[in-house]
């Protein structure tokens, strides 16, 4: 009997069928595969702590010199334009950035050394401060007590033993001259080596779609790292300026000392304000003749780091470079949990590399996971906007 012009074919049910099992299939797997992957990146996240912090000698020179290579390359390249050698471009690049940190060292330490003298009068004054205060407060000092002697709790205290400064400085001197020279020796040879890796990245993929994705990473990672670390460090050479001047007129000793902390602490946020606030507060209490005129300098300091941080910053630096706050304290815990203070200068620089390469490559969707969807985009932000024609994206480049 023939079938009717408007009837099924009888095996269809069975090919949709085959055809719906198959997608629910796929549809597992894709889940499977994804939480394999976010088990393996926590995992990796919780461990790599332990291994950067264990191997600190050598993780940190490399992630350093990969930063300074990336805000150095420019500079490299105006100079090997005007005609210099690539390895002489190289060189003056890194000579450059060492004598700024050098200067910078100076400002700061030489005053710094001056001002050493007088710290034992400051301490004593800071003693007697905090001497006065706490004789207001004396009835929670004996409420306290009272407090331990009904609750049992023994007054005697263990002191532990500790290194002195110098013993510790003297332990850590060898291996931090070791992290600079490896550091510097390492961000020259990539500076030097910076044009072979472009040219290996962009001309040895398979296809010219991905030797176009591998330029736009590398210009928008470097374009961004660089262009945000010298606009911050005008920024902060401004606020160490204006310290400086406020230092001057507050009549404090080693002015330019002052502006280069406040400059350097600058780099750190959120930590560095609020510690160069403490210290100008403890100063203050140490030098001024009452502890209300000598947290005058650092009430100044934080009305100024507050229009910088919420007004002019954010103004020059734009939407390009503004990052989740609490990202950036993750970062800054994370990274200064591993490496201490460097580990704390560089969480931000490494937070917006990693911020422009996850922007082409595609940033894992983790909340949409949980609820179903695919935990990486299929397209990744700027592969829909490739001027490259279709046909030539199995093309290999010249």
């Amino acid at each position: 009997m023939n079938e009717g012009p408007g009837s099924a074919p009888a095996g269809e049910p069975a090919v949709r069928k085959a055809r719906i099992t198959r997608m629910t299939f796929a549809a597992q797997e894709l889940r499977l595969i994804s939480a394999l992957v976010v088990i393996l990146g926590l995992g990796l996240f919780l461990a790599l702590p332990f291994v950067l912090s264990i191997g600190s000698v050598v993780f940190l020179p490399l992630v350093t010199a990969l930063i300074l290579t990336i805000v150095l390359s420019p500079l490299a390249d105006k100079l090997a334009g005007w005609g210099l050698p690539n390895v002489l471009a190289s060189l003056v690049a890194l000579l450059a950035l060492f004598a700024i940190l050098v200067l910078a060292g100076l400002l700061i330490l030489q005053p710094a050394i001056v001002l050493f003298d007088t710290l034992p009068a400051v301490i004593d004054q800071i003693g007697q401060r905090f001497a006065e205060l706490r004789n207001q407060f004396a009835w929670l000092a004996a409420a306290n007590d009272r407090l331990a002697e009904l609750t049992g709790r023994s007054g005697n205290e263990v002191v532990v033993a500790t290194p002195s400064f110098l013993e510790e400085f003297a332990y850590a001197t060898p291996s931090v001259v070791l992290e600079v020279l490896l550091t510097f020796l390492m961000t020259f040879f990539m500076v030097e080596a910076r044009v072979r890796l472009r040219r290996r990245l962009l001309l040895e993929r398979t296809d010219f779609g991905a030797s176009i994705k591998a330029a736009r990473v590398i210009r928008d990672v470097q374009d961004r790292v660089a262009a945000y670390i010298l606009t911050v460090t005008w920024i902060n050479a401004l606020v160490g300026l204006v310290v400086g001047l406020a230092a001057w007129a507050f009549g404090m000793d080693a002015p330019v000392m002052w502006g280069g902390l406040a400059a350097i602490l600058n780099f750190l946020p959120y930590i560095g304000p609020l510690a160069m606030t403490a210290i100008l507060a403890l100063y203050g209490v140490g030098t001024a003749e009452t502890a209300l005129v000598g947290i005058i300098p650092a009430a100044a300091y934080l009305g100024l780091h507050t229009v910088e941080s919420n007004v002019f910053t954010p103004s020059i630096l734009g939407a390009r470079f503004t990052m989740n706050p609490v990202m950036i304290l993750l970062a800054l815990s994370y990274f200064s949990w591993i490496w201490g203070v460097f580990g704390a200068l560089l969480s931000v620089p490494i937070l917006l590399t990693l911020t422009a390469f996850f922007d082409h490559v595609g940033r894992p969707n983790l909340i949409g996971f949980v609820f179903g969807e695919p935990l990486f985009p299929l397209s990744p932000a700027g592969e829909a906007d490739d001027p490259a024609p279709a046909e030539q994206q199995t093309a290999r480049p010249a």
